[in-house]
């Protein structure tokens, strides 16, 4: 009896752990939370909500909303550089709401959690950079100029 013979038997598809129901469930319900919350998150930003459940054009819009650039998101398919731009647009993003950098940390550490808070609380866009939205920007009015009562 050889090597060979030994592991002839062998059944990949039963060595593999199984994955209890519970487990499934709880990962679908975390994956419609974030959908949810980048949902609004997004119309929140002024872009269409549905953007946030195609896969790649939804990483093209975050990088929009947080940077401004959204062919920046093309910087997450590079090893290495992908973590590292991960934190640049997630600090970038909440810096786009009026949040700080502590937020955006929390956003790549406990994203559902952070993402939630960003959508449903408080936060305004004011766009990327403080660069104000350009709905937000509809909306600034410039204080009037002091008239001269000499004129």
């Amino acid at each position: 009896m050889d090597g060979y013979e030994l592991y002839s038997n062998y059944d990949a598809a039963a060595a593999m752990p199984q994955m209890s129901p519970a487990y499934i469930v709880i990962s679908i319900i975390a994956c419609i939370i974030g959908i949810v919350a980048m949902w609004k998150i997004f119309t929140k930003a002024g872009e269409a909500g549905w953007k946030a459940i195609i896969p790649i054009y939804n990483a093209y819009i975050l990088c929009k909303i947080a940077d401004g650039k959204g062919i920046k998101f093309l910087l997450l398919l590079i090893p290495i550089v992908n973590i590292v731009f991960m934190f640049m647009l997630y600090i970038r993003l909440a810096h786009a709401f009026g949040k700080s950098t502590g937020f955006g940390i929390g956003l790549v550490f406990i994203n559902v959690v952070f993402m939630l808070l960003l959508a449903f609380g408080d936060a305004q866009y004011i766009g990327p950079r403080g660069v104000p939205a350009a709905g937000a920007a509809a909306e600034y009015q410039a204080p009037a100029a002091p008239v001269d009562p000499a004129e």
